[in-house]
């Protein structure tokens, strides 16, 4: 083999190492269908060219985890599930998914990003089906007890495998936006011992839609809770609520409201100051000390 061979190798080999490195871990939560779902027919898919002008996943019906660990050495022992929104159609997987789980990985946090269960859509856009079935309030409520079961089940298999991801099994939370917010706080008001989070950061949710028990628990995880006041959603006050009502409870929560900012903002740049919640999050998460190895 002459030396340009060699050098191609050599190249072709420490790519196909990058890509399979770039390969993150996919879990089932369930061993068999989804509990609650077992006739569902329909498909997982994705869609690149809707309204929401990002990735989107739909037709979630059998909920995954998927891993995003901290390069080696970084990691602090402190895990997050992650709950993109899509008002319980879609879900969008990368600015409220992936992204995020890239960013906290930097600070050393190992990362969990759930699909869970959604609305099965009947057309190939559930950006545009969203905004074409009217009141939805009815349509989703079946589906918040099934997302938040694979909420629950999502910090449980955390929790249960801790050891296998050098997480510490009293250093694990979960973080929701929008309709992925009402299954981060819906868990945190709704748990056992297996499944209860350390922590829990619901991001511009929809509180009314949250399943609230018989409200804020005694031993509550703490919150935080962000949001921004031009929401066009209107969903700005139900933040304030959960803050009340964890402040009344006597439960530690930190409220972040943002003049601008709009609604599902995640990851996206849009040069407003809510283009740095995450690093107040941060800031969140170290003053609970949770960014300590």
């Amino acid at each position: 083999m002459n030396d340009q061979l060699r050098i191609a190798a050599a190249v072709f080999l420490s790519l196909l190492c990058l890509h399979a490195s770039a390969q993150e871990k996919v879990i089932r939560l369930y061993d068999g269908p989804a509990p609650g779902s077992e006739d569902w027919k329909q498909t997982e898919q994705e869609n690149r060219t809707n309204l929401w002008q990002t990735r989107v996943v739909f037709n979630v019906a059998n909920p995954t985890l998927t891993v995003f660990q901290p390069e080696s050495g970084k990691a602090n022992g402190t895990a997050v599930v992650i709950c993109p929104g899509g008002a319980f159609f879609a879900l969008s997987i990368d600015s409220e998914g992936f992204d995020v789980a890239r960013w906290l990985n930097t600070k050393g946090v190992t990362c969990f990003v759930l699909k869970y269960r959604l609305v099965a859509c009947k057309t190939e856009d559930p950006t545009r089906e969203v905004m074409s079935r009217g009141p939805l309030d009815k349509v989703v409520a079946p589906i918040v007890k099934l997302a938040l079961a694979d909420g629950n089940a999502a910090i449980g298999y955390v929790r249960k495998h801790a050891a296998e991801f050098g997480v510490n099994p009293e250093r694990i939370g979960i973080i929701g936006f929008s309709a992925g917010g009402t299954v981060a706080v819906s868990v945190a008001m709704n748990y056992t011992a297996e499944t209860r989070p350390d922590f829990a950061a619901p991001i511009y949710p929809a509180y009314n839609w949250a399943i609230k028990g018989s409200g804020v628990p005694a031993d509550a995880p703490p919150a935080f809770i962000l949001a921004a006041s031009d929401d066009p959603l209107g969903l700005a006050p139900q933040s304030v609520a959960i803050y009340q009502d964890w402040i009344a409870a006597g439960k530690p929560a930190e409220l972040h409201l943002y003049s601008k900012g709009g609604h599902g903002f995640g990851m996206r740049q849009q040069h407003q100051p809510s283009d740095h919640w995450i690093e107040r999050f941060a800031d969140w998460l170290d003053v609970q000390g949770l960014l300590k190895k």
